[in-house]
């Protein structure tokens, strides 16, 4: 698994804390140095973080199981949404819904009926409708599509939770942690690390920044991805050489059998 290079990190601005003033003391071993009334992030440090959430995302993607992103400042958005994509995981780019985890079924039925307007537009129930059913119908699919569309295929709880920005994202967080689902965050210097179970210490406001964590992470899940791909086509093929020996083992058998009463007659 390639790690991300130090050198990169810096270009990327990943070394930007916020002004002095706002920082949380418990961010305190991974500040390098203040300049200019600023923090400035240890990057040697958020490169040790930044494989060791790489490394533990990539065995959860191997697993199967699904990872949520969550980011709904307007920086890291499109950049989360495009990463998210890549790896064909779930992700709330907008307003997060209250009890999104912790009142599952809820926003589970919010996304059936997401699905059960798609079905009546395909068997055409949908044009039975008069004028302004249709467009109180559109509009609700509208709203839901905008707040649920990239979990519509998520029909149980994420393994885990890849959070920017944690103090926006502090429900999220809280709803996480209350459910025991493990937290890998991007940590600013105004943050408390200890809220998370994987912190990677770094700038959560440069879209570069953002993107280059995005970029490595999501790397590593697709390095899993592939992983989990080659053992099942692997299990494919031992299933199929299996059925293959069992096959000849009962040809064999008939044969002796057969032979053997031939012999005896």
């Amino acid at each position: 698994m390639a790690k991300v290079d130090v050198k990169d990190l810096l270009n990327a601005g990943v070394h930007f804390g916020h002004l002095t003033r706002k920082w949380n003391p418990h961010m305190a071993p991974y500040i390098f140095m203040e300049k200019n009334g600023i923090h400035i992030i240890d990057l040697h440090k958020t490169s040790v973080k930044l494989d060791e959430a790489s490394n533990a995302l990539g065995k959860i993607a191997t697993s199967g199981r699904k990872i949520l992103f969550v980011a709904t400042k307007k920086q890291a958005k499109d950049i989360v949404a495009k990463h998210a994509e890549s790896v064909n995981m779930p992700y709330i780019t907008e307003r997060w819904p209250g009890g999104m985890l912790t009142n599952f079924v809820t926003i589970r039925k919010a996304v059936k009926k997401m699905n059960s307007i798609d079905r009546m537009k395909k068997d055409g129930t949908f044009e039975t409708l008069s004028k302004k059913e249709k467009l109180q119908v559109d509009r609700q699919r509208a709203k839901l599509e905008k707040n649920l569309g990239s979990i519509a295929d998520m029909t149980r709880l994420p393994s885990a939770l890849f959070v920017v920005d944690i103090l926006r994202e502090h429900i999220a967080v809280t709803e996480a942690k209350k459910l025991g689902i493990p937290v890998f965050a991007i940590v600013d210097t105004n943050s408390d690390p200890q809220l998370v179970d994987f912190p990677i210490p770094g700038n959560d406001d440069a879209s570069k920044s953002i993107d280059l964590i995005l970029e490595t992470v999501t790397n590593s899940i697709k390095e899993g991805l592939s992983v989990r791909k080659a053992e099942k086509a692997k299990a494919k093929e031992e299933g199929v050489a299996e059925e293959e020996d069992v096959l000849v083992q009962d040809t064999n058998d008939t044969e002796a059998s057969d032979s053997k009463e031939e012999n005896n007659a």
